[in-house]
């Protein structure tokens, strides 16, 4: 994506006593991303860190659209770290919420233009004098698109992975299927074998339909493609992997993958956090039905001390912390 082709328009939206948000429009040839950037109140520059959501249709603040709930995981992220001097961008995905248009169809949209939204949004802040240095920070699918983006721009000097998957896609949907009944895992297995060639399915059970239709198929292709293990060993950025041990969407195990493959990298894993970033006294649904749906419940403060120390540590901090 060429940097000619993009433009940002930033408009005053919300201020408090410590932080300005500002809406953020990435201006590309398919359509704008939409955006918030959340700036601390104190000296510049300070660090960047763009915020990526994870699968399905997630929006900037970490809800899922449609379900009729919220958890402001991702905006609650954000303010935390403006807290901590450090200004935030987080922005709806192409074909998800106020980005929908962006997607030109389901069918149009590829695993790369993930990749290349969150690589322009670091190319256009690589130069701002209000910015001392960039980091990424991907949540679930978004750790795989952030640590692929970090390769591609320059202007990406850290990059922080929370609750990101170590095997590829399709190994994953497999394990998440295991208690369907053998059939259906058998039709998942022999429509993987088909995407991971590159080729798409006409005939899908309506079992599977939601997961695996046409539209959808392409866009599957695209993302099975990548292994994050491997991707995240590319980088010769500082790397800090952060896992929750209540989360019952990503193990502990896939966390230990992303160690593995980059050893020279901060891990820790934090007690008591589940894949919504909030506490949790247990890895059972109904322990976790509140943080699911209670914009409210904060997400954990260690999340945002471990982040702000990596921050401070490695992108030279320069604007005031909040007390």
């Amino acid at each position: 994506m060429k940097k000619a082709l993009i433009a940002i328009i930033a408009l005053i939206f919300f201020s408090t006593a410590w932080a300005v948000e500002k809406n953020i429009i990435l201006s590309t040839p398919t359509g704008d991303i939409h955006g918030m950037l959340l700036m601390p109140e104190g000296n510049e520059p300070c660090p960047l860190a763009i915020i990526i959501a994870g699968s399905g249709p997630t929006d900037m603040d970490g809800n899922t659209i449609g379900s009729g709930y919220r958890n402001n995981s991702l905006k609650l992220l954000a303010e935390g770290l403006a807290g901590k001097g450090i200004a935030s961008i987080r922005y709806d995905k192409r074909g998800i919420g106020k980005s929908a248009a962006a997607a030109n169809g389901e069918e149009n949209i590829r695993f790369e233009h993930y990749i290349d939204d969150a690589a322009a949004w670091a190319d256009h802040f690589g130069n701002d004098p209000r910015f001392s240095a960039i980091a990424i920070i991907g949540h679930s699918e978004g750790s795989l698109i952030g640590m692929v983006a970090a390769q591609k721009s320059n202007a990406v000097k850290a990059y922080i992975s929370i609750a990101g998957c170590g095997r590829p896609a399709h190994t994953v949907i497999e394990e998440q299927l295991s208690r369907q009944p053998e059939q259906i895992q058998r039709e998942a297995a022999a429509i993987h074998k088909e995407l991971l060639e590159g080729r798409t399915v006409d005939n899908v059970s309506s079992n599977l339909a939601a997961l695996y239709r046409k539209s959808v198929q392409p866009y599957l292709i695209s993302w099975f493609r990548y292994n994050p293990a491997k991707e995240i060993a590319k980088l010769k950025i500082p790397v800090l992997i952060l896992q929750g041990d209540k989360d019952i969407q990503v193990n502990v195990r896939d966390s230990e993958l992303l160690y593995a493959a980059r050893i020279f990298s901060s891990y820790h894993v934090i007690k008591g956090m589940n894949h919504l970033l909030k506490h949790s006294e247990g890895t059972e649904m109904i322990a976790q039905i509140d943080a699911y749906q209670n914009p409210e419940l904060p997400i954990k403060d260690e999340l945002v001390e471990l982040i702000a120390h990596f921050i401070g540590n490695h992108l030279n901090m320069q604007c005031n912390k909040a007390a």
